[in-house]
């Protein structure tokens, strides 16, 4: 398996000031990391792994952090109190003018804070930041850096996230760079090769690593995932934490709340695990590859 690797002291000192700052408002704001992972579009276990230092905080989830347990994001992270201020011009520090509603909608606050501090921003960038936000309400993973442009004609653009996620032991996960860019679909021409889904804006883009899937799905494969299915929901092959690793491995129920984590590779024998502590991300749809011929 792949060793966690030990976040630089000023992370860490983040992710510790933001677990200290929800334990003392928990109470008075009957707040969970549950109620959080509902807010940010993510499971609790991701919440934990901000909160035990073992990921690095974002932008995304320190915004949503901070409008929860109502103080500032520099309350807990100037560096990113900046890096939001830099994107939007909104107020990310204490003002007595600005005042943001547990319980609002992440769109909400991003609306009222294009209308007061957005004038600067392009149309483009204003409805970027806004798709985005919905996309957090739908139910979104907070973990990765997505949008939801509108389509053009049939056309559609699907964000390619900047992970990996392992095919083998398993991958913390963090950021990592990748040579594949968000790219252009039809919905319809997916939908006629086969490709099953609700929304289009649903779909992203993943990356495979590791040789454990093969033939199924080669290392650096690029997937099409449903981000929108977050339960298991049939044998198939999804993407899925446990043991606080990222993980792309066929799934199958075998009862008494326990699943066989199947590779395709039979050098890998499956393991079996238990559903309880399996949080599901996605379903993969699709195997993205271009074979040599």
């Amino acid at each position: 398996m792949t060793k966690k690797r030990i976040l630089p002291p000023d992370r860490l000192a983040e992710c510790e000031a933001a677990h200290a700052l929800f334990l003392s408002k928990k109470n008075e704001l009957k707040l969970s990391q549950k109620k959080i992972a509902d807010a940010a579009g993510m499971t609790p276990a991701a919440v934990n792994l901000y909160f035990k230092g073992i990921n690095p905080l974002n932008a995304q989830f320190a915004a949503v952090l901070a409008r929860l347990i109502e103080e500032p994001v520099e309350a807990f992270s100037p560096r990113l109190a900046e890096e939001i201020q830099n994107m939007t011009s909104a107020p990310v520090v204490r003002e007595e003018r600005v005042s943001y509603t547990v319980g609002g909608s992440a769109a909400d606050v991003v609306r009222d804070m294009l209308s007061r501090s957005g004038k600067n921003l392009s149309e483009n960038a204003r409805r970027r930041l806004l798709a985005a936000a919905e996309a957090d309400d739908a139910g979104g993973v907070i973990e990765l850096d997505y949008y939801r442009p509108g389509a053009v004609g049939d056309e559609v653009w699907i964000a390619h996230y900047d992970i990996r996620a392992a095919m083998g032991g398993g991958q913390v996960p963090h950021d990592y760079p990748e040579m594949l860019q968000d790219i252009r679909v039809s919905p319809q021409h997916l939908r006629e090769m086969g490709v099953e889904f609700k929304e289009h804006f649903h779909l992203k883009m993943v990356t495979g690593w590791g040789q454990s899937m093969a033939p199924t799905i080669k290392h650096r494969d690029p997937l099409l995932v449903d981000i929108s299915i977050r339960e298991f929901v049939g044998d198939g092959i999804y993407m899925f934490t446990w043991d606080g690793h990222l993980y792309i491995k066929r799934l199958q129920w075998i009862g008494e709340d326990q699943l066989s984590m199947i590779s395709d590779n039979a050098l890998h024998p499956a393991r079996t695990i238990r559903a309880e502590e399996t949080y599901i991300q996605a379903r993969v749809l699709l195997v993205w590859n271009a074979n040599l011929v």
